[in-house]
């Protein structure tokens, strides 16, 4: 029992050292101001008010050299405040719900697996093996094209997928925001893998008969990380017109690259790409400072290049039948991880307490110069952020995040939970994880949070958020009638 007692002390000392050296890094200007200011004042006191009345009438005050002051100083703050940059607002957003008659169980998956690759056992034993281990959950939803026996991926069929997700995200959204479709002025659209002719976002400027000269832009083939690349494409446009707003629209319509094939690389976003979407509307309006949800604090694009295998971790090639499917390579988390270390590069400095970048520093330079078989350090991001968002491509993106960024369970639920009840929604995931988030009343006033998204390519992304005003659980959305059901338990093994 006392050696435990000891131990318990010890760690508690060492805890309220820790605090303590983070308080006084972070804080050093701030305390160094007070420390003069306290010094000033006892030189003052010291002086006496005789010689500080002598001193004050011994300065002439000169009218004229006022006005001019005043006129200066004016001028400054007017420049000023016409060269900062605007403010990005996240005013809301709005998740795409399948409806239930998309919804598809293990059961029935692996029953169509069974009819449509009866002449290959082997697959359907293999997507059995995936789907058990995936983390996904039995409500996970595919389109209405893939439900038939077999599939019709048709263009047509596509295209209507396209319409249902779309047009129900951007209902929700103008229902939550008031916000009329003529009165978007800047409208993205991120789908990599259905690119059609007229574009989608033609296709949303006819449906709700946008303005003439609204700026629109169709982004395609950029993989699971288009939507913060849609966000910083909004930014970017944001800070150069004044007084504006923006809608992002980010989905994946998987209707026609539904793999019937053999490859068992292309097999496997079968087993894990659902239905999803979400439409955002982001604004520079000071008017929408008071009920926007969030501000942008920082978007950070990162890209590992200088690799050819990069180029080959998501892409759609074709099998000796001629059947075209998407195909992931088996070093996908490897690349995953070196594009992750670079995206903490740039985005470290921006947002770590200047306790953790101190530590970060020494730890570099004693490896470098002292002992170069020190491991290096590893800031803790939860000093950072209070949530975070990380893009639910599978159980193995998830662990392998987790491990490396040093997270805790109930940090990357969202994610999981995310995974398990909607599936790989693609570049929309992000957006149902921050949804799980305010769904279970987590979501406080200031609170930042980190979205990390992955794509082809192979890029890593990420988007800072900070939230304005405690956000109350949503009566609508996604996870409305199933939130008090989760967090839910899910095992490495689902034996079907």
């Amino acid at each position: 029992m006392p050696p435990i007692l000891s131990n318990f002390s010890n760690s508690m000392k060492l805890k309220y050292v820790k605090l303590g050296y983070q308080y006084l890094v972070n804080h050093i200007i701030t305390l160094t101001l007070i420390l003069l200011i306290v010094a000033i004042f006892i030189e003052v006191i010291s002086v006496g008010p005789y010689e500080i009345l002598n001193l004050l009438n011994s300065i002439n005050f000169d009218l004229v050299l006022i006005i001019y002051s005043s006129i200066l100083v004016i001028l400054i703050a007017i420049l000023y405040f016409m060269l900062k940059s605007p403010t990005i607002y996240l005013v809301d957003y709005a998740c795409f719900k399948p409806p239930v008659t998309c919804q598809v169980t293990f059961a029935t998956f692996m029953e169509h697996s069974k009819i449509i690759l009866q002449n290959n056992p082997k697959s359907v034993e293999f997507q059995m093996r995936i789907l058990e281990r995936s983390g996904l959950g039995e409500e996970t939803s595919l389109p209405p094209a893939i439900h038939y026996i077999p599939p019709k991926p048709t263009m047509e069929a596509a295209r209507g997928e396209a319409e249902l997700v779309i047009f129900s995200a951007l209902d929700t959204l103008f229902n939550q925001t008031s916000l009329k479709p003529s009165d978007i002025d800047i409208l993205i659209i991120n789908c990599s893998l259905f690119c059609p002719t007229p574009s989608l976002s033609a296709m949303v400027i006819n449906k709700y008969k946008l303005r003439s000269n609204i700026k629109s832009f169709n982004l395609s083939g950029m993989g699971c990380s288009a939507g913060l690349i849609s966000i910083d494409l909004a930014r970017d446009l944001l800070l150069v017109h004044r007084n504006s707003n923006a809608v992002v629209v980010s989905t994946e319509i998987i209707t026609l690259n539904y793999y019937q094939g053999n490859e068992r690389a292309m097999l496997l976003p079968n087993c894990l790409f659902r239905m999803g979407g979400a439409a955002i509307l982001l604004s520079n309006r000071r008017s929408d400072h008071k009920r926007a949800k969030y501000t942008l604090d920082h978007v950070v694009r990162t890209h590992k290049g200088g690799d050819d295998n990069a180029y080959h971790c998501v892409f759609e090639e074709e099998d000796s039948e001629g059947k075209i499917g998407i195909s992931l390579s088996k070093n996908l988390m490897a690349i995953a991880g070196e594009a992750l270390k670079s995206n903490i590069k740039a985005i470290g400095p921006l947002v770590l307490p200047n306790s953790e970048q101190l530590r970060f520093i020494v730890r570099l330079l004693a490896r470098k110069y002292l002992n170069p078989r020190w491991t290096p350090y590893i800031p803790d991001f939860k000093l950072a952020f209070e949530h975070f968002c990380i893009h639910a491509g599978g159980r193995a993106v998830i662990d392998e995040l987790q491990k490396n960024l040093q997270l805790s369970s109930r940090d990357v639920e969202a994610s999981r939970m995310t995974l398990h009840r909607f599936g790989n929604t693609s570049s929309s995931s992000l957006w149902y994880e921050l949804n799980y988030i305010e769904s279970k009343g987590r979501m406080k006033k200031g609170d930042r949070v980190w979205q990390i998204a992955f794509g082809s390519g192979f890029k890593c992304n990420s988007a800072v958020w900070k939230c304005n005003k405690n956000i109350k659980p949503s009566l609508e959305g996604p996870w409305a009638d199933c939130i008090d059901r989760y967090p839910v338990h899910i095992p490495d093994i689902v034996k079907l």
